[in-house]
């Protein structure tokens, strides 16, 4: 697993981003797939996700995910438990609660995971390009501050995602991110083929946190690139593969 360390160095707080090794899936899942909406065994996520969970000595009905679809809906976590398959959807959860685990799910979308330890409120998003251009890290933080956190205190970690260097979108952009700010064109690059660009999706995001006001940093890992330790839907796109596991990333308040 992998830690930020401008997050690991909060008392309170743990996180971690995980990457597929050290689970009982095989083949194409192989081995840490955490997303029941893969054609994995339901049975191999389960215990996927209970691996998961024991890292932040929980249980697994207390690490949470949601059904997620790339959009800037946010769930507030209290006492109320579900379980998955069957989740509500949103792409992002926050908690003033210890003894829960906030979960999100990406193949090369980035997670992001924030805390404000002094405040005891935690949360975690998804975010691919339209959920990162729609706003969810804003509206993340806003839910976050609705608990009591300041986003002067917050300090949020990009992880594991899909790379600038292997991020080729097509024409339809970048014209959607310079509409919103004709600074954004800095995360776009021409690609080998006409009309396409690389686009860098953590850069764009540490841009959305820092206008925002809150502190963040990225670890820097390209999902596609490391085919042994992340899931990747454009790897396995490219390779003609149609299913795909899905990494866990996580944030939970100690108890």
């Amino acid at each position: 697993m992998i830690q930020a360390p401008s997050l690991a160095a909060l008392d309170g707080v743990q996180h971690r981003f995980f990457t597929r090794r050290g689970g009982v899936s095989d083949g194409l899942y192989s081995s840490l797939n955490c997303g029941y909406g893969s054609g994995d065994r339901p049975d191999n996520v389960r215990e996927n996700r209970r691996r998961a969970a024991a890292t932040f000595t929980l249980g697994e009905a207390d690490l949470l995910t949601v059904h997620q679809f790339h959009s800037t809906e946010v769930m507030v976590v209290g006492d109320a438990r579900w379980t998955s398959p069957g989740a509500p959807k949103g792409d992002a959860m926050v908690t003033d609660r210890p003894g829960v685990a906030l979960g999100v799910l990406a193949a090369d979308c980035a997670p992001v995971l924030f805390a404000d330890s002094a405040g005891g409120v935690v949360g975690a998003a998804h975010a691919g390009w339209k959920g990162a251009l729609g706003g969810v890290v804003d509206t993340t933080i806003a839910a976050m501050e609705r608990l009591g956190a300041k986003r002067e205190r917050l300090r949020a970690a990009i992880g594991p995602c899909i790379g600038r260097d292997s991020y080729e979108v097509g024409p339809e952009f970048p014209a959607p991110f310079l509409a919103q700010d004709a600074a954004n064109a800095e995360f776009f690059r021409p690609a080998r083929r006409a009309g396409h660009f690389m686009f860098g999706l953590a850069g764009y995001l540490l841009r959305r946190l820092a206008l925002a006001g809150v502190t963040a940093s990225a670890t820097g890992h390209d999902t596609l690139a490391a085919s042994e330790d992340f899931f990747s839907y454009r790897r396995n796109t490219l390779q003609g593969v149609r299913d795909y596991g899905r990494g866990l990333s996580a944030v939970a308040l100690r108890g």
